[in-house]
C-alpha cells in the first residue's frame, strides 16, 4: 500500500494579511493621486489654453494707426525743440536750424484698444519759399503751426503758413486736416494778440484752427495736451471718413442689387 504525502494548507497569519491589505490601500492611494495629478495637469493646459486664447483676440481686437504730422512755422520759433520735449523728454538751447527736414517717432498707448503712432514731420522755416513743401506735405494727417511769442513777425507768418497749407493737402472728402496753432515760448515776455486769449479765440475759429495753445518746450507747458487735442480730432476724422465708406458701400450694394433685379424683370418673360 502505498502511502500518498498530503500537503496541508495553513491559513496566513495576521500579520500577513495586515500586510496584504496595506498594500491594496497604498495601491490605491497611488491610483488616485496619479489621476489628481492627471486631472490637475489638464486644466491646467486649459487655463492656459484660454489664457492664450484671450491674449490672442485681445491682441486682434487692438486698433494700430500711423498718423503723418506736420510740424511747420518760421525759423527759429522752436518746432524740433517742441518735438525732442514731446518725444525725448529733452530739451537744450543749443539746437542747429533744421535743413529741410526732420522726422521723429512717438508711440502712444492711447488706449486699452488703440495705439498711434505719430510720425512727425520737422519741416525747416525756409522751405515755405521753396518747392519741397507739397511732397513734404503729402499724405499728412494734421499739423502744427508754431510760433515765437516774443517775436510779433513770426505770427504775423502764421496765416501764410496756414493757406499753403490748406492749398496743398487735404483729407480724403477734400477738407482741410486738422491744425493746432502753438503760441511758442510762453515762459518769456509776450508780444501781440496772444496777450489777449479771446481775441486768440477768434482768430483761430477764422481761420479753421482746431485748437490753440501757449506752449513752452523749455518748461514742457502744455506740449503733451496740445498733442492729445490733435490726435483726438484725427481719431474722430478718421471714423467719421471710415462710418461715410461703410455707409456709401452698403448703398452701392443696395443699388447694385436694385439694378440687378430691375434687369431679371426687364428680360423675364412674363
Amino acid at each position: 500500500m502505498i502511502e500518498v504525502a498530503t500537503r496541508t494548507s495553513h491559513p496566513r497569519s495576521r500579520g500577513e494579511r495586515t500586510k496584504r491589505r496595506q498594500r491594496h490601500q497604498n495601491m490605491s492611494k497611488e491610483k488616485e493621486r496619479q489621476h489628481a495629478i492627471t486631472v490637475k495637469i489638464a486644466l491646467s493646459n486649459e487655463k492656459n489654453g484660454n489664457y492664450i486664447l484671450k491674449q490672442e483676440q485681445k491682441a486682434a481686437a487692438k486698433h494700430e494707426h500711423l498718423y503723418k504730422i506736420l510740424v511747420i512755422g518760421e525759423l527759429g520759433t522752436g518746432k524740433t525743440s517742441i518735438i525732442k520735449r514731446y518725444v525725448h523728454q529733452f530739451f537744450s538751447q543749443h539746437y542747429r536750424a533744421t535743413i529741410g527736414v526732420d522726422f521723429a517717432l512717438k508711440v502712444l498707448n492711447w488706449d486699452a484698444n488703440t495705439i498711434v503712432r505719430l510720425q512727425l514731420w520737422d519741416i525747416a522755416g525756409q522751405e515755405r519759399f521753396g518747392n519741397m513743401t507739397r511732397v513734404y506735405y503729402k499724405e499728412a494727417v494734421g499739423a502744427f503751426i508754431v510760433f515765437d511769442v516774443t517775436r510779433a513777425a513770426t505770427f504775423d507768418a502764421v496765416v501764410k503758413w496756414k493757406q499753403d497749407l490748406d492749398a496743398k493737402v487735404q483729407l480724403p472728402d477734400g477738407s482741410a486736416i486738422p491744425c493746432v496753432l502753438l503760441a511758442n515760448k510762453c515762459d518769456q515776455p509776450k508780444e501781440g494778440l496772444v496777450n489777449n486769449p479771446s481775441k486768440m479765440d477768434e482768430y483761430c475759429k477764422e481761420r479753421g484752427f482746431t485748437a490753440w495753445f501757449e506752449t513752452s518746450a523749455k518748461d514742457n507747458i502744455n506740449i503733451e495736451d496740445a498733442a492729445k487735442c490733435l490726435v483726438s480730432k484725427i481719431l474722430q476724422n478718421n471714423k467719421m471718413i471710415n462710418s461715410n465708406e461703410s455707409s456709401n458701400d452698403l448703398e452701392r450694394f443696395t443699388l447694385d442689387g436694385r439694378n440687378q433685379r430691375e434687369q431679371k424683370s426687364k428680360t423675364c418673360g412674363c
